[in-house]
């Protein structure tokens, strides 16, 4: 079995990755959904899964992981423990990310940010800026689900588990509004 594959059944099986009518964080509605924190809460499957990512890492150099809260904190501390670097997290006050608790970014520190899902990539580069201005350098970006649209381009390289190709809609022309079918509302951050 690919890796691809068993990331797939992996999210499948930890019902991760959900069929339906969900309205996206972005406004925008969709007919899959990927929730990796079902597949986050089994250490066991999060191991095999984020060890993919570890394996693509292997010869990148970088000096610590970062993760954005909420979904880039287990994935955080699983990949820097699979790779023996240090694992912290960035988080939002007022509105905003930052590194609080203590963490910081020391200058000229390479940096893997790691994340659940990638999307459009929003509160990733929020965290790229910050560590940025305190004279770190961002080297990659870490995902276990690279769901970026065609054309949807991030200035960093990615390393996913897997790149899922799943399409959303404006709700104009969403195809299962047209049907009549209800959403669900699944994600983390408030729709506006």
């Amino acid at each position: 079995m690919s890796n691809e594959n068993m990331v797939i059944d992996t999210l499948r099986e930890s019902e991760a990755l959900l069929e339906g009518h969900f309205l996206l964080s972005s406004g925008r509605h969709s007919d899959r959904y990927c929730q990796c924190a079902k597949l986050l809460q089994y250490p066991d499957k999060a191991e095999k899964v984020v060890k993919i990512i570890a394996d693509k890492l292997k010869d990148v150099d970088f000096d610590i992981v970062v993760g954005p809260a909420m979904g880039g904190i287990v994935v955080a501390y699983e990949l820097a423990r699979q790779v023996g670097k240090p694992g912290i997290f960035a988080e939002r006050v007022d509105g905003e990310m930052s590194f609080r608790r203590g963490f910081e970014i020391k200058k000229g520190q390479k940096v893997i940010i790691s994340e659940d899902v990638v999307t459009t990539g929003k509160s990733s580069l929020e965290v790229a800026k910050i560590i940025e201005d305190m004279g770190g350098i961002v080297v990659g970006l870490a995902c276990i689900v690279d769901r970026r649209a065609e054309g949807v381009n991030f200035p960093y390289p990615i390393y996913s588990a897997v790149k899922l190709e799943i399409k959303s809609y404006e709700k104009d022309v969403c195809p299962m509004c047209e049907e009549g079918l209800p959403y669900v509302k699944p994600g983390s951050r408030n729709i506006k």
